[in-house]
């Protein structure tokens, strides 16, 4: 019998092998983003203090439209939201997400609102 993986597992082993390489400063936050079924969350986190400096998300929002659309919004609340916190340029953690969908739209919509990646 095939030993079937579990998705969530994958995941996570995708997100520590990708988070030995990002980290973020104060000067260049780690952009976090995490995917659930029905909501996506994004997070501005300078991780040599351990601090969230801003964060965005669907459910905070309550967006409209359909999932892309909703990210595309998260994107540039998020955008705007760093530039508020004095933040131009940040490193983009997908979360062990493919770089697919709703968190290729966020992201294009977070470049497009000004912020560098």
């Amino acid at each position: 019998m095939i030993k079937r993986q579990d998705r969530k597992v994958n995941r996570s082993k995708r997100h520590r092998r990708v988070r030995v390489h990002v980290a973020g400063s104060k000067e260049r936050p780690r952009l976090a983003v995490f995917r659930s079924l029905n909501h996506l969350y994004a997070q501005l986190i300078d991780d040599s203090e351990s601090r969230t400096l801003a964060s965005a998300s669907t459910l905070q929002m309550k967006a409209k439209g359909n999932g892309v659309a909703q990210a595309a919004e998260v994107g540039k609340e998020i955008a705007a939201r760093a530039k508020a916190a004095g933040v131009s340029s940040v490193v983009f953690d997908r979360g062990g997400f493919l770089y697919h969908g709703r968190i290729k739209a966020l992201a294009d919509a977070a470049r497009e609102a000004g912020l560098e990646f």
